[in-house]
């Protein structure tokens, strides 16, 4: 059970990742580090966090713009 809930924690993690990415996309931003942390993976229980990189000062501009 425990397993199954582990495995189903990571996959969420994954597509909160992929929808995040196609919703900076259509705002015409990436990401390049985006993904998950393998350090949040790598224990027992996966508790997932998602790695949002760093990025240019244009970047963080147009995601502050694309947030207002």
């Amino acid at each position: 059970m425990e397993a199954r809930h582990s495995a189903l924690c990571v996959e969420e993690a994954e597509v909160a990742v992929k929808e995040l990415r196609a919703a900076l996309a259509e705002a015409g931003i990436t990401l390049p580090s985006l993904g998950l942390d393998p350090v949040s993976l790598a224990r027992e229980a996966p508790s997932p966090l998602i790695e949002l990189g760093r990025c240019s000062v244009e970047t963080a501009q147009r995601l502050a713009a694309a947030l207002r």
